[in-house]
């Protein structure tokens, strides 16, 4: 029996790529596609890579009786929404940001508000799906990690699991502009962005304090972070450059074995023998992870690279169902990149 899904933000970068994965996945029904703009106008209608897309699915302000939820909404707006849900027995994957920290404090701190379910924090599972994967199943509200924390966790996790590392690090990432979403912003705006690269939000990145409390539930110590995002003029792509000093004595070796082994079984994260492209996750659920140590500096240099569309929201978000759901986690997300 298929499971009854809903996306909230079905209009939105996020929403149509959920709704690209969710409607050829073989165990889910997409029943609902919300949103507050285009109400009554079919999906594929409003999201134009939808055209097989039933003509029945229609752009509503209701999830009817859909067992999982989806949200893809600005700050503050799931949480508004997520107790009622929870309450009625449906399971909640958020796909933005209102379930990711779980100090309440951090909300008013970070984001600007007073966080309006600080209950729910506590029950909710930030779904770094390869680190938390015995937590997720039967989970009634995940929390899917932002793109550049995922990027970054996934580039660090294994140097971080296994005490290779300092705790001073510094992450220098870069992302194409889908990742700001439908913003008509002039900095997003074609000419501002063409043949650009701009620095932004250091040191208040919103996915500062997130990719922090993911670095202490890794390592169980709070790192001394700095994060420097960047935007890039392209459409899809990640790529988080990650810095932090070895210990003392730890060598190469120490630092391939750690890689390998604790993503040798991961469906969705690959260990690279050189440095990856964007490109060559374009599209997929992948994170391409690459760590050499600089032996003169005595630094690990990690990255990880990711669609920030797929596995940087809607990708992972599936995922992190399947895994909810007791179902093989790559269901649906078998997709290659596309290349070139």
């Amino acid at each position: 029996m298929t499971t009854r899904v809903a996306i909230v933000g079905a209009t939105g970068y996020a929403g149509g790529e959920l709704a690209r994965i969710l409607l050829r996945h073989p165990e889910v029904r997409l029943i609902a596609a919300v949103a507050r703009s285009k109400q009554g106008t079919p999906l594929r209608e409003v999201q134009p890579h939808l055209l097989d897309a039933p003509a029945s699915l229609v752009v509503s302000g209701e999830v009817g009786d859909a067992e999982v939820i989806f949200t893809t909404l600005p700050a503050g707006e799931a949480a508004k929404m997520a107790s009622a849900w929870v309450s009625e027995g449906r399971r909640v994957i958020d796909v933005g940001s209102d379930f990711r920290l779980r100090d309440p404090a951090l909300y008013e701190k970070w984001y600007r508000y007073r966080h309006p379910a600080p209950d729910l924090l506590r029950e909710a599972v930030y779904g770094l799906t390869e680190f938390v994967r015995p937590r997720l199943r039967g989970a009634r509200l995940v929390a899917n990690p932002g793109c550049y924390p995922t990027a970054t966790l996934l580039a660090l996790g294994p140097a971080v699991k296994h005490g290779l590392i300092t705790d001073d690090v510094i992450v220098d990432a870069k992302s194409g502009v889908s990742g700001a979403g439908h913003n008509v912003d002039e900095a997003y705006l074609f000419g501002t962005l063409d043949s650009s690269v701009r620095t932004y939000a250091v040191p208040r990145h919103r996915h500062s304090p997130e990719i922090a409390q993911g670095i202490a539930d890794i390592g169980g110590r709070a790192p001394r972070l700095t994060f420097a995002p960047h935007l890039v003029p392209m459409t899809r792509g990640l790529v988080a450059t990650c810095y932090a000093p070895l210990r003392e004595g730890v060598v190469g070796r120490q630092v391939a074995d750690a890689y390998a082994t604790t993503y040798a079984e991961e469906p969705f994260v690959r260990v690279m023998p050189s440095f990856p492209a964007t490109k060559s996750a374009f599209g997929s659920n992948w994170c391409l992870v690459h760590a050499v140590v600089d032996e003169d500096n005595r630094r690990l240099v990690a990255v990880g690279v990711l669609d920030n569309l797929v596995k940087g929201a809607a990708g992972s978000a599936v995922q992190n169902m399947n895994a909810v759901l007791g179902l093989p986690e790559d269901l649906g997300l078998r997709a290659l990149p596309l290349w070139p």
